[in-house]
């Protein structure tokens, strides 16, 4: 898969909650972890399920800092 995002980040499903119409995937990565928000009828189509190894692809024209 080539992407024009440079921001892919590796790991594994800890978690889907899946809601009426969007789902909410917990993804474990070296650092931590991340959540996506996508819709339900992405992670059926995907066949996403706790284990599965998967990569959090993130594109944005901005990104927030911030420190206690």
């Amino acid at each position: 898969m080539k992407l024009s995002a440079r921001n892919v980040l590796k790991g594994k499903v800890e978690a889907v909650d899946k809601g009426p119409i969007t789902a909410s995937v917990k993804i474990k990565i070296e650092a931590g972890e991340v959540t996506a928000t996508i819709t339900k009828e992405s992670v059926e189509d995907l066949e996403i399920k706790v284990g599965d190894e998967v990569v959090a692809v993130i594109k944005s024209t901005e990104v927030m800092v911030g420190k206690d």
